[in-house]
C-alpha cells in the first residue's frame, strides 16, 4: 500500500487538436484534508460514473481489435476527439472512476488522460494509479475525478500471478459519516479475480458508506461477487446492466456497488460508446455528504 498523490487540476500540455477554450481552467490548491473535514452538508444526491476508456481508443466491432491494432499503440486525432466527447459526459457527474486510462505514453501522445479529462470536464480534483507499463508504449492506470476534496487517497496493488492490477481508494468526510470510494480493474482469470475480490473485501470491511466501482470482469448475477457481498456492507444491485461489448451489450461486468443505507435513485448506461465498454452511471443519495468544491 502507498499513499496516492491527489492532485488539484493543472494545465496539461494539450495537443493541437484539443479545444482551446477548455484548457484554461483555474488551478485549485492541492487537497490536504482541510476542506474534507468540515461539517457535512444536508442530505443531497451524487452522480457517479464508471468507464473503461481503453486509452481513448474506439472499438465498435470485434474485428476492430485486429483491424485497428495499430491505433491501440499509437496516438491519433481520433483518440483526442474521443476524450473530448467523454469529457462532455464526465462534466455531468460528481465522482468518476476510470479504468484503462493512459498515464502518459506513446499511445496517448504522452498525455496523462486522467488529468486531461479532469481539466476538460472542470473537475477540481483528480488522482491516477499507473499499474502496468509496457516500455514507452503504454502506461495503464485507474483514475478518479471528483468535485469534492478527499481526506486521503490510497494506492493498493492487487494480488495476482501477473502484476499490474490495482485499487485506488479515496475517503471523504469524517470517519463516522464519511464516504469511501474504491476504483478497481480486476483480472481476466477467475483465480486471480477471487484473490483480488477477497483483498477488496478485507479493505472495505467495517467501513461506513462505501462504493466499489470499476471493470470487475465478472458478471452479476453470478457467484464471484458473493465474496464481497458476504464480507462487506455492499449490496447486490437490483438491476445489473450489460456494458460489454459496447456495440451489443450482453455482459454486466462493469459495476457501481453501494453499501446498505445508500439509496440508489437511478442506474443507467449512457448511450455514448467511448470504448469497447459502455459507461455505467448511478444517481444516489447519502444521509450526509462531504462538501462539494
Amino acid at each position: 500500500m502507498s499513499r496516492a498523490s491527489w492532485c488539484s487540476k493543472r494545465k496539461p500540455r494539450a495537443p493541437a487538436s484539443a479545444r482551446p477554450e477548455r484548457l484554461p481552467v483555474a488551478a485549485r490548491r492541492q487537497a490536504d484534508g482541510t476542506d474534507a473535514t468540515r461539517a457535512a452538508v444536508a442530505p443531497a444526491t451524487l452522480r457517479l460514473l464508471s468507464c473503461n476508456i481503453l486509452a481513448g481508443a474506439s472499438i465498435a466491432r470485434y474485428r476492430q481489435y485486429f483491424t485497428r491494432g495499430l491505433t491501440q499503440v499509437l496516438p491519433g486525432p481520433g483518440k483526442q476527439a474521443n476524450l473530448d466527447r467523454l469529457a462532455d459526459l464526465v462534466a455531468q457527474f460528481d465522482l468518476v472512476g476510470l479504468q484503462e486510462a493512459d498515464a502518459g505514453s506513446l499511445r496517448s501522445g504522452f498525455l496523462n488522460q486522467t488529468q486531461y479529462l479532469a481539466q476538460a470536464a472542470g473537475m477540481p480534483y483528480w488522482s491516477d494509479q499507473p499499474n502496468r507499463r509496457v516500455a514507452q508504449l503504454a502506461r495503464s492506470a485507474n483514475g478518479l475525478l471528483s468535485r469534492m476534496a478527499p481526506r486521503e487517497v490510497l494506492d493498493y496493488p492487487l494480488p495476482g500471478r501477473i502484476p499490474g492490477r490495482g485499487a485506488l481508494l479515496a475517503r471523504y468526510g469524517a470517519e463516522a459519516a464519511g464516504l469511501t470510494v474504491l476504483v478497481a480493474h480486476l483480472s481476466l482469470g477467475p483465480k486471480a479475480r477471487a484473490r483480488q475480490l477477497d483483498f477488496i473485501a478485507e479493505l472495505l470491511q467495517g467501513r461506513g458508506a462505501t462504493v466499489l466501482m470499476g471493470d470487475l470482469n465478472c458478471a452479476w448475477p453470478g457467484p464471484e461477487l458473493q465474496r464481497v457481498f458476504a464480507r462487506t456492507q455492499l449490496q447486490p444491485p437490483d438491476d445489473a446492466l450489460p456494458t460489454y461489448p459496447s456495440w451489443r451489450p450482453r455482459r454486466a461486468i462493469d459495476h457501481i456497488l453501494v453499501s446498505d443505507g445508500i439509496e440508489v435513485l437511478r442506474r443507467w448506461t449512457p448511450p455514448q460508446a467511448f470504448s469497447d465498454h459502455l459507461p455505467l452511471a448511478i444517481e444516489m443519495r447519502l444521509p450526509r455528504l462531504p462538501p462539494r468544491a
